[in-house]
């Protein structure tokens, strides 16, 4: 299997919602987000999926929570704006796209979203 991942970021603030600790206030990240995608055979360029239109899905996607308050951006205006739901979206989300663009020939594998240099969690096809 051929797998290539691409990298972003976004700066959004979030307030977790039943949590005991600081983080239920306001508080902000620069969130780097990882897209790896996997696939069997390559298109008609010996190219599994360009770099290029990956990092574009990524960073549509992410345009929708940069700059903002997570807790008023659907669907985190009801579902709490955790680092696991903002990796499942982003899963979900870059997930039409890619498999839309290549006919299901390439898959999102995972999404890793990291909160800070050191905390990071993935989201993956099981």
């Amino acid at each position: 299997m051929y797998t290539l991942t691409v990298k972003y970021h976004f700066d959004a603030a979030h307030a977790l919602r039943s949590y005991e600790g600081e983080c239920r206030n306001l508080h902000g990240h620069t969130w780097d987000v990882e897209v790896t995608v996997g696939g069997e055979t390559l298109d008609d360029r010996d190219i599994l999926y360009d770099f290029k239109d990956l990092k574009t899905d990524l960073t549509e996607v992410l345009a929708e929570f940069d700059h903002r308050y997570l807790n008023e951006v659907p669907p985190f205006d009801r579902l709490s704006p955790t680092a696991e739901n903002l990796a499942r979206i982003i899963f979900e989300k870059v997930t039409v796209r890619v498999e839309e663009a290549t006919g299901g020939r390439v898959q999102v594998l995972e999404v890793a979203v990291w909160e800070s240099p050191v905390a990071r969690v993935v989201f993956s096809r099981a």
